[in-house]
């Protein structure tokens, strides 16, 4: 009789455990936990480093930044992020792989340029909704490495002038000649893509293969997925 009741208890237990929330934690529409609560987040951070997402203008400064989807200058046609935000964020192992790329870049005279990083779910899923096409936009029901603060969206700039290099496509173009695999390109433009990939992929990144601008950090789903706004994470 002990052991049953214990069995029953335990059972109980077992029901409440599952049908509570976390706390800072909702489920989206596309039933997958999103993160919402910057408080829970920096929780989180203290306990965890390896979690705190890191301000790319303080960590690197002069990092230069022309984050898209801040303005309407961007394929939704839709200005996506609310007030003018200078900066973007990634996690800290992330953040100090791209400030070795940024160093190491500097000393042949050039630069990163970054387009987006950290993204806000609720953007995504105002994406996926336009695109619907794994290759070019994430699916809101897996989330993206973008929303986890561990992608990044960039390109490489001359520092004498400050003009890109030249890649082939510019930022966002969903056609095949963004893919790494294309080649039917001016030698330059090859070259150009090589620079990129090879010292993102030197220091940790791995590249989108659809997208030449793209790259994630390993692992980016054992971080969470947050829809927390960029004031918020200061």
């Amino acid at each position: 009789m002990y052991n049953i009741i214990i069995r029953y208890q335990l059972s109980l237990l077992a029901i409440l455990f599952l049908s509570t929330p976390v706390i800072g934690q909702s489920v989206s529409a596309y039933g997958v936990p999103v993160w919402k609560d910057a408080k829970k987040y920096r929780e989180v951070a203290r306990a965890d480093s390896n979690h705190l997402m890191v301000n790319l203008a303080k960590a690197i400064p002069g990092l230069p930044f022309d984050l898209r989807y801040a303005t309407e200058n961007n394929f939704t046609g839709k200005k996506l992020y609310p007030g003018k935000p200078a900066t973007s964020y990634l996690r800290l192992p992330a953040a100090r792989a791209l400030a070795k790329i940024q160093s190491s870049l500097m000393e042949k005279g050039y630069s990163l340029k970054v387009f987006d990083a950290y993204r806000p779910y609720s953007a995504t899923v105002v994406m996926w909704e336009l695109v619907r096409d794994e290759r070019y936009a994430a699916n809101p029901a897996k989330g993206s490495g973008h929303n986890r603060g561990l992608a990044i969206d960039l390109t490489i700039i001359n520092n004498r002038n400050g003009k890109e290099l030249d890649m082939g496509t510019g930022f966002d173009n969903f056609t095949d000649t963004a893919h790494h695999s294309f080649t039917n390109l001016p030698q330059e433009v090859i070259q150009n893509r090589k620079l990129l990939r090879e010292v993102m992929e030197t220091n940790g990144f791995k590249a989108l293969e659809t997208e030449w601008w793209h790259y994630y950090w390993p692992n980016d789903r054992n971080y969470p997925i947050m829809d927390i706004g960029f004031g918020k994470l200061h």
